[in-house]
């Protein structure tokens, strides 16, 4: 090379070195000077110990477990509520279920309607079948404060007009009336807003795909996405290779010849080696990680929050029977830390060295203060918010104690019962609205609430109790009705009838799925459907 030609080199060199260097400065400075993005990826029907950072050997998840590693823990993270709607609408309101009236799933029946297919003691009391129109959601702030809104998956918090797109969300790909992906999750499925690309097509991976394309589209504006699978609720679904590698986890691990329990009303699964189920909670992580890679190539993973939690707690019993939530006691549906108990990540790389892990008892109706917080936006004033912003735990620092609240007055397709609960402290009070009796636990102690501790500490159940009864007072909360026809011989015979053939079903079924020679329904792999 001609000494000319190095010098043009050289000086063409140190122009491009420049202009990277000022490139990267400049993307630097844009990301300062802009507001934070936020990822919010809500799982359905995920129990708390269904991942293996959570202590799970035998599903694996490695992309939610780098969200865990790399931001907060909460290891005492509740949903507002044992089943999706309630809880759904808690986490877009900031509101507990009995101040903003979902509580039950939408489309669950109530009141004599219920009393003529149902024998129970009391009738469900009616419930708001959409988030109401004086609630101002968390999308409709964002999007106030200068985000881009968009929404991908599972609604199920009302039909038209009370759609994703007329509650703050500029995008919907996915979300609908419906709670269950209507035809599965292998294309051909039924979504009317969104369509199939082709046969065989994964509902999971094409919702990663849409919010990943939404975010390299947004990537120079401030973005709210909330990516709402519809997994891992019913009908469980997987391939052949992954049902093949946990089939063969499962056996390489020993399969128990039990795998149930009789709760109070239906059996329990009490193992984790369900294949299909593995599966599909396998896909999601792998859903999850299209995800968190896009933001890392496009180098605004350093300011976007993450978010990974779920909607309730892991279906252990009734419907799939798909997991168990043990050492916690009950799933979804139930009354009890594994109906509630949930995965709670945050993931806020602006703040730095904050705890890896944090005890506090929290719900679902604190991501809205919190993600305000964070955002630098101020709470809409017309917005009551029963939940408070992390900011300060996630900190470092602390915040006063508060008792947490969830209202129930329904029965679970999965075995619970209709209940009212309050958590103050370490203290946890059920109240029964069929026979009007409390439990109460202490769950520093006893976590997996094995022994009710009411008759030994009356005065403090006393104290509780009327602290619950007087807030549902407050709020108006809707009760149940006696059912003057419940049949209480009946129902002795229905439960002896379950412990003595679905409980040997259950356990054959389990069996077959773990046989090397198993063959399911022709669309590959469909499983029970999930009631909601």
């Amino acid at each position: 090379m001609s000494k000319l030609s190095k010098t043009i080199f050289s000086l063409v060199f140190a122009a491009n070195c420049l202009y990277g260097c000022k490139n990267k400065i400049a993307v630097q400075e844009n990301i300062k000077s802009k507001k934070p993005n936020i990822v919010f990826i809500l799982a359905d029907d995920l129990g708390a110990h269904d991942l293996s950072y959570a202590g799970s050997e035998y599903y694996e998840t490695p992309n939610i477990d780098a969200i865990a590693k790399e931001g907060v823990s909460f290891t005492q993270g509740y949903a507002a509520a044992q089943v999706c709607s309630p809880s759904r609408a808690s986490i877009l309101t900031g509101q507990n279920t009995a101040r903003h009236g979902i509580t039950d799933w939408i489309g669950a029946s109530t009141g004599e309607k219920w009393g003529q297919t149902h024998n129970t003691k009391v009738l469900p009391p009616e419930y708001v079948h959409a988030i109401p129109e004086n609630n101002i959601t968390l999308a409709e702030t964002l999007k106030e404060g200068g985000y881009r809104t968009f929404f991908a998956g599972k609604w199920h918090l009302g039909d038209e007009p009370y759609s994703p797109e007329n509650n703050g969300f500029e995008i919907n790909k996915g979300g609908w009336e419906v709670g269950t992906p209507k035809g599965g999750y292998y294309a051909p499925w039924n979504n009317p807003k969104l369509d199939y690309k082709y046969e065989g097509e994964n509902l999971t991976m094409r919702l990663a795909d849409e919010t990943a394309n939404f975010i390299t589209e947004s990537k120079d504006k401030p973005f709210f996405v909330f990516l709402s699978f519809y997994a891992v609720h019913g009908p469980i679904e997987t391939t052949e290779e992954k049902w093949k590698k946990y089939r063969d986890k499962a056996e390489a691990k020993g399969i128990p010849d039990k795998g149930y329990n009789m709760e109070r009303i239906l059996p329990i699964r009490t193992v984790q080696d369900n294949p299909i189920y593995a599966g599909l909670i396998e896909t999601m992580d792998d859903a999850v990680g299209v995800v968190l890679t896009r933001l890392k190539k496009l180098a605004l993973d350093d300011n976007t929050i993450v978010i990974f939690t779920s909607d309730n707690g892991g279906v252990a019993s009734g419907d799939a029977f798909s997991t168990t939530n043990l050492p916690l006691r009950g799933g979804k549906g139930y009354q009890w830390e594994g109906g509630i108990r949930e995965p709670y990540l945050i993931k806020a790389p602006m703040l730095k060295n904050g705890p890896k892990s944090i005890d506090y008892p929290v719900s679902g109706i604190d991501f809205y203060p919190t993600l305000l917080d964070l955002a630098g936006i101020d709470k809409p004033q017309n917005q009551l918010l029963d939940g408070v912003s992390l900011v300060p735990l996630l900190k470092g620092g602390t915040i006063g104690k508060r008792p947490l609240f969830w209202h129930y007055p329904h029965y679970g397709n999965q075995g619970g019962e209709p209940v009212s609960i309050i958590r103050k402290e370490d203290w946890k009070l059920i109240h029964y609205w069929e026979d009007g009796r409390d439990e109460l636990y202490n769950l520093s102690v006893d976590p997996g609430e094995k022994e009710d501790v009411h008759d030994s500490n009356k005065v403090l159940a006393e104290s509780l109790r009327n602290e619950l009864d007087t807030y549902l007072k407050e709020v108006g909360a809707n009760l149940p009705a006696e059912n003057h026809y419940y049949d209480a011989m009946a129902a002795k015979v229905l439960y002896a009838k379950r412990k003595a053939e679905m409980l040997p079903k259950l356990e054959q079924q389990r069996k077959d799925f773990l046989t090397k020679d198993f063959q399911p329904d022709e669309n590959w792999y469909d499983s029970k459907l999930t009631k909601d």
